[in-house]
């Protein structure tokens, strides 16, 4: 889910993943991928590349990321003023967490235009994934995200900072959305909800308070037609089992006015920012949360237990600061990029994708019993869809309940979508049956059947 804004326009509504994240079950579409690209090159493969910059934008956009890379690369050698090329091949390195790369390319691209929003939003992204957060605000700054750039200022000393080694949470229930007891600064037990649709820490106003945090920046935001403010602190203490937190960035939110205030199903939001500091296990069979230290050590016992039970390692990508993809398929596409949400109230659809790629790929769908919904704050129709067979590693769904929206474009480019092309999205009803491990540092997803060992 995209980040509130202070300044929204129809054409920039977005939902707040710490401020307004009671309202995330309007959002069954919310981490679905999109753009203007043609369904027919998204469906049959990378296509003819082109001449030129064509070619490498044609393998980006196909999710050949290691291959557009490389023509970026060769663009570059050719002209290394070439804007675009640069930014690119920074943002393929960053989508794999390789940051070397990606700040190698986006400080050239940056110094080939010091003024450029979206070179300045990827560095920035790529200095708060390694917790350089001072180096990240004058990105954030250049770019017009002020909040961010405030906030971060205020992270001293070592962000993240991890004690313990595991963190085994049991889930307190499954649906309508997964919840952990979790502890705030050391309090009592908290009811939290997870969803990867999400970036940072979230709370409520109540919880905030109880803890004893205080904003280091705060703006007033509207959200569909109301008015909330939103604060931005830093948390001392946010504890999962046996893993503590300590010095966390984390939002909070209130109406302006009592009677806006919304219900709220749990105490706060973890987002994809705590994930990413971890090895971090969705045992959806077992439903557990299970969190680990990400040493080499651990790393090598997922890939080893991978190893034994015949699973393979499946890429993982992450653009926008939180949103993830891997690669699946939907009713015999072959392997294209999908996106993968965990957590969150995901409803009963196991999958979700554009209209057109239900069409191109000739999914049965009910046209019938039309779904009236939003995504992204804006409201949409949606269908249910049954493709025959739904692919992620050798994890296997067939005739499940889907959803498709005919509004909903393949590819959205910066700065409300990751700018490749992707047939949809797995939801958390699909995984289910599954436990999936995420390796952030080797950019890993490992999915099995049944509940983690």
């Amino acid at each position: 889910m995209p980040r509130l804004r202070k300044v929204i326009t129809e054409e920039e509504k977005t939902v707040a993943d710490g401020g307004a994240w009671e309202r995330r079950s309007l959002l069954r579409g919310a981490a679905m991928v999109a753009g203007a690209a043609a369904a027919a090159p998204l469906l049959g493969g990378a296509g003819k590349a082109h001449a030129g910059g064509g070619d490498a934008d044609a393998l980006f956009n196909a999710g050949k990321f290691e291959q557009a890379g490389r023509a970026y690369e060769e663009i570059l050698k050719k002209d290394p003023t070439n804007l675009r090329a640069a930014r690119q091949r920074g943002y393929v390195g960053l989508l794999a967490n390789k940051f070397p790369e990606a700040e190698k390319y986006l400080t050239m691209a940056l110094k080939l235009a010091p003024d450029d929003k979206e070179t300045n939003t990827l560095l920035g992204d790529c200095y708060i994934r390694q917790d350089k957060f001072s180096l990240s605000v004058p990105r954030w700054q250049a770019a017009g995200e002020e909040s961010y750039a405030k906030w971060f200022a205020a992270v001293g000393g070592d962000a993240y900072q991890i004690h313990g080694d595991i963190g085994r949470v049991k889930w307190k229930q499954m649906d309508p959305e997964p919840l952990v007891e979790v502890s705030v600064n050391g309090g009592p037990p908290k009811l939290f909800s997870f969803y990867t649709g999400a970036g940072w820490l979230g709370m409520s106003a109540r919880v905030a308070k109880e803890a004893g945090v205080r904003p280091v920046h705060k703006e007033r935001v509207e959200f569909e037609g109301q008015i909330f403010w939103s604060y931005y602190g830093v948390l001392d203490s946010f504890k999962l089992g046996g893993i503590e937190l300590r010095n966390v960035p984390v939002n909070w939110s209130e109406a302006e006015s009592a009677e806006d205030e919304p219900p709220r199903t749990s105490d706060g939001l973890i987002g994809t920012w705590v994930f990413y500091h971890l090895l971090t296990t969705f045992d959806y069979a077992g439903q557990w949360l299970i969190l680990s230290r990400p040493t080499p050590e651990a790393s090598r016992k997922v890939r080893a237990d991978a190893a034994r039970a015949g699973t393979k390692p499946l890429p993982l990508w992450m653009s926008r600061d939180h949103d993830l993809s891997s690669l699946g398929s939907i009713a015999g596409s072959g392997p294209r990029v999908v996106g993968v949400n965990f957590g969150g109230k995901g409803g009963e659809a196991a999958a979700g994708m554009p209209g057109e790629v239900a069409k191109q790929l000739g999914i049965r769908t009910d046209y019938d019993r039309p779904i009236e919904t939003a995504a992204h704050s804006h409201p949409t129709v949606t269908y249910p869809c049954y493709p025959d067979k739904i692919r992620l590693g050798d994890a296997v769904a067939n005739q499940v309940y889907s959803e498709m929206d005919p509004t909903m474009p393949v590819n959205v480019p910066f700065p409300y979508g990751p700018g490749y092309d992707a047939i949809g999205h797995f939801a958390h009803c699909f995984f289910k049956p599954f436990n999936i491990t995420l390796d952030f540092t080797n950019m890993n997803l490992y999915i099995a059947r049944g509940k983690a060992t």
